[in-house]
Parts: C-alpha cells; structure tokens; sequence
C-alpha cells in the first residue's frame, strides 16, 4: 500500500510562488506515473500537472502551464509541483496522486489514479 502526503501549501498573494512537496511511503513510487490535482470549492477535482515514471514525458493542464514545473526525486520517493506567478484563481486543495501500474507513462484522467494523498491547501490572496 502506498501512502502520499503533500506539503507546502499555504497563503501567498498573487504573483508569488509556492513548491509543493509530495512524499510517499509504504512502498516505492520510482516506477510509477503521478500527477497533481486540484479541485476548489464548489467544483470538481481537475488535472494539474503529471509526469511518467521516468520524468520522460510531463503535462500540465492549460491553466497552469507556463507557470508551473512538476519534477520527481526518485531516490526520495518524492514529487515536486512548483508553481509560480500565482493567481487567485489557482486557490484550491491540491492532492497528489500514483499510478498503480509500473512504468506508467503520463497520465491525466483522475480515475487512472489508485493511491491519493489527503491534500493541501493553496490559498492566494489578490
């Protein structure tokens, strides 16, 4: 079983940047495709950003890209989703999320997910 928990969100006001953290236990994620969600109130979860097991291949939603980096650290178990110039309309719960297949490539759809961390919230301030 896979644990996720995300880190670094909190308050910052437009234009600001924030690195969000995902690390995993149970077990290793290196051979897995993960990916970024968010979802803001009174609206459903959306695709942010997602990468391939490999960090081969990368995909951001359109809202995002642009202003937005998602990275991996294979050996620490972690992700990255740095985001900058950050807009009030980025205000969200971000969730991180694993593909339970190995060597996934990028996925997208949020139902591909298995494994899902309990979020952090981003707030940004105009």
């Amino acid at each position: 079983q896979v644990q996720l928990v995300e880190s670094g969100g909190g308050l910052v006001q437009a234009g600001g940047s924030l690195r969000l953290s995902c690390a995993a236990s149970g077990r290793t994620v290196s051979r897995n495709a993960m990916g970024w969600f968010r979802q803001a109130p009174g609206k459903e979860r959306e695709f942010v950003a997602g990468i391939s097991w490999n960090s081969g291949n990368t995909g951001y939603a359109d809202s995002v890209m642009g202003r937005s980096t998602i990275s991996r650290d294979n050996a620490k178990n972690t992700i990255y989703l740095q985001m900058n110039s950050l807009k009030p309309e980025d205000t969200a719960v971000y969730y991180c999320a694993a593909h339970p297949s190995w060597y996934s490539d990028l996925v997208r759809g949020e139902s591909e997910y298995a494994y899902w961390g309990q979020g952090t919230q981003v707030t940004v301030s105009s």
